[in-house]
């Protein structure tokens, strides 16, 4: 049987006794850093290209402060908001052709980038083109071109695309993603324009947005800070921005109760070591977008598994063994060990919260060991067993989730093994964009979205981003049928009929599971009491937080 520990931070912290952070004594009503909002980051951005950007991966918080999209997600709502268009296009307002395939967005006038040049329709289309034309493999042009058959310039404040076909979410999934974010024209044409296929070294490490926050510098490995845009068309922001970069959990922790940080990147298992603390407010409430999953590979290379497994390269085409890993499961374990009870068990794959979430259907939530037993039997890999391995970053939830997992399948039969490899987040990072992916499992989180047809066309449809990969198609039982529902739920237009489309695909998804979904995180936030305008929206790109709503 295998004992898990989970890490307390702050007492790690204190033995190792090599950090720099003191702690006071008292509160202390005196505000540090007085102009300057101060953030622990858990990761250091690969690249602040919105052309560039992987979905999830660290620049996209930066991206969200520096660039503006034409709509946006207010403060405390899921509703959409204007932004760089002046109105939320509607079939009422005209901004939506009856036939449901072209919008056209009116443009905010007088707005001004960062490199002091205006910003027109132009600029929109340039924007688009550009992420479509680069098409960066790590990047999410993808969001753009599979939708889009045309755009226009209509005139300098009007921008106008036809899609291929209706979308129920290419507002509030395509035009709100932070590859659609607008740069300026005149920045990218004079620093090395656009190449097919190439990355712009230029604009990975530089910025020119329309935004609250203007880029400042980025010195790697260290800190990236911005500055107030004085000439924002919206509201000012009221404080600078230093985005301190480091993962070490225990350094953002003492930061943050020392004063020296404003606010850090948290996820639950850090409140036991926070909740209490002088000055410090920890914010809990509502859930995360982002289910925490472990994938289960169907397309795995021949060969190319680590010498302690043991399985068949199409170990997990049996739906019986993927239904045995899902029963045999501890979600409370993990639910009440890692995440401190902050979070909810949701059925496959549809967050709580969200459009299309079916509060009545079937869900893996409780750990059934007679039932994985009898799958597991059924199967044929009782009696002789197996030894298959779990790639994950180290040193945080998706690895805690994995020893769970161990302790769960090891308990159930001495025969099994599961193999955690906790590797530095460079090396998962490699692993985890290679295709094929040459390991049985994988653990992370979803990336987060605003419409149930971001997370069904990549962790669900045989032919979408993960089905591809790991070869969904080797495993359903009507792979046609399951992709033929999320296919009509894309495209149709009522709400009612779309909602019911989900709820089938919830339940087919249950019976037919590509993915263990561990739990959806809750929200928690830990930041200093002096913060004032506090705000979360789990919309936004993690750490979701808008740094210009904040004041001290």
């Amino acid at each position: 049987m295998t004992t898990i520990k989970w890490r307390n931070h702050l007492t790690a912290a204190l033995v190792g006794g090599t950090f720099a952070f003191a702690l006071p004594l008292a509160a202390t009503a005196q505000v540090n850093n007085p102009g300057l909002l101060v953030h622990a980051a858990d990761d250091e951005p690969t690249t602040l290209d919105p052309a560039q950007v992987e979905p999830g991966e660290g620049g996209e918080t930066v991206i969200l402060q520096v660039y503006d999209r034409l709509l946006d997600f207010g403060a405390d709502s899921p509703e959409l908001i204007p932004s760089l268009a002046v109105e939320v296009p509607s079939v009422d307002n005209g901004g939506i052709s009856a036939d449901g395939l072209t919008y056209t967005f009116k443009l905010r006038d007088g707005v001004t980038f960062h490199d002091g040049t205006a910003f027109t329709a132009e600029d929109v289309k340039y924007s688009w083109d550009r992420a479509i034309e680069m098409d960066l493999p790590e990047g999410n042009a993808g969001a753009l071109a599979d939708v889009i058959a045309s755009s226009e310039v209509v005139d300098d404040m009007t921008f106008s695309v036809t899609l291929n076909d209706p979308s129920a979410s290419f507002l509030n999934s395509v035009v709100t993603a932070m590859v659609a974010s607008v740069v300026s024209q005149d920045t990218v044409e004079a620093n090395g324009g656009i190449e097919a296929g190439v990355p712009n070294q230029y604009m990975a490490g530089n910025m020119a947005g329309t935004g609250p926050y203007k880029f400042v510098v980025w010195n790697r490995n260290e800190n990236l800070q911005l500055e107030v845009n004085d000439d924002y068309w919206g509201d000012n922001a009221k404080l600078d921005v230093r985005i301190e970069i480091g993962g070490d959990p225990d350094v953002r922790v003492l930061g943050l109760r020392a004063g020296e940080f404003d606010t850090i990147e948290t996820d639950p298992s850090f409140v036991a070591d926070i909740e209490g603390a002088d000055g410090v407010t920890i914010f809990k409430g509502g859930l995360l977008l982002e289910p925490l999953h472990i994938g289960m590979n169907l397309n795995i290379p021949e060969g190319s598994l680590p010498p302690e497994d043991t399985i068949s390269e199409d170990f997990f085409h049996d739906p019986r063994i993927r239904q045995a890993f899902n029963h045999a499961f501890d979600y409370e374990a993990f639910l009440n060990g890692p995440l401190a009870g902050y979070g909810e068990f949701n059925p496959h794959y549809v967050p709580i919260g969200l459009f299309g979430y079916d509060a009545s259907a079937p869900v893996y939530n409780k750990q059934n060991a007679a039932e994985a037993e009898r799958l597991f039997r059924e199967a044929g890999v009782w009696d002789e067993g197996f030894s298959v391995s779990v790639i994950t970053e180290e040193g945080n939830l998706f690895a805690l989730m994995c020893l769970v997992l161990k302790d769960s399948i090891e308990r159930l039969n001495p025969k099994f093994r599961i193999n955690v490899l906790a590797v530095a987040e460079s090396v998962f990072d490699d692993a985890h964009a290679s295709n094929p992916l040459e390991y049985a499992m994988w653990a992370k989180n979803a990336d987060p979205a605003a419409d149930p047809n971001f997370y069904l066309n990549a962790y669900a449809h045989p032919d979408g981003e993960w089905g591809e990969v790991h070869g969904f198609a080797n495993g359903y039982r009507d792979a046609a049928k399951i992709a033929g529902l999320i296919d009509s739920a894309a495209v149709e237009l009522d709400p009612a009929k779309r909602a019911a489309t989900y709820a089938e695909i919830q339940r087919e998804l249950y019976e037919d599971p590509m993915w263990i979904i561990g739990a959806q995180e809750g929200i928690v936030m830990a930041h200093r009491s002096w913060l004032k305008g506090f705000a979360m929206q789990p919309l936004w790109p993690r750490p979701s937080l808008k740094f210009s709503l904040f004041d001290k």
